[in-house]
């Protein structure tokens, strides 16, 4: 398994432990609530992980085997990461598909594996990031398994607050 493998499956691994509260509630801290966002913080020893994340609004269609979507936006600072945008989308995703986020009239390319995708660009994020505190919504399109495309719709209200949140805890 190469580096990039291995970061993307211990990223989702710690992410869907504290999506599904497989972490033990004491070492991940709610930061906040902020409308259609909350913020959290957590650490293990010296490293800290904070991050905000939001459930859509809509998905049409919804998949038959859909579980449940989240969109994050995460800080690792010991690792030198700050808005690392990750979609949890609640279904697998097509193998060799694309997947890909609509804001303001601006698309994104997302990469993916399984049911999880990342923004492909990285030097994006901080004008994906700005463009989400300044949006309303956000979409995210892309190819199940079975090659229906999902359209999930997040609301941004709240996303500022909740980013500010995690730069505080976070820095």
């Amino acid at each position: 398994m190469n580096f990039k493998n291995l970061k993307i499956s211990l990223i989702i691994a710690i992410l869907f432990s504290l999506a599904t509260g497989s972490v033990q509630a004491q070492s991940v801290r709610l930061l906040g609530d902020y409308k259609d966002w909350s913020a959290y913080a957590t650490s293990q020893g010296a490293n800290k992980l904070c991050f905000t994340l939001s459930k859509p609004k809509d998905i049409s269609p919804k998949p038959d085997d859909y579980t449940q979507a989240y969109l994050y936006i995460t800080h690792r600072p010991n690792d030198n990461i700050r808005n690392e945008i990750n979609i949890v989308a609640g279904f697998e995703f097509a193998k060799n598909s694309n997947a890909t986020i609509k804001i303001g009239g601006q698309l994104y390319e997302l990469f993916i594996s399984g049911d999880s995708a990342w923004l492909d660009d990285i030097s994006k994020t901080d004008e994906l990031v700005g463009q989400m505190r300044a949006g309303s919504t956000l979409s995210i399109s892309g190819l199940t398994a079975s090659g229906v495309k999902v359209t999930q719709v997040y609301s941004l209200s709240g996303v500022t607050a909740a980013s500010r949140a995690i730069n505080r805890e976070c820095i």
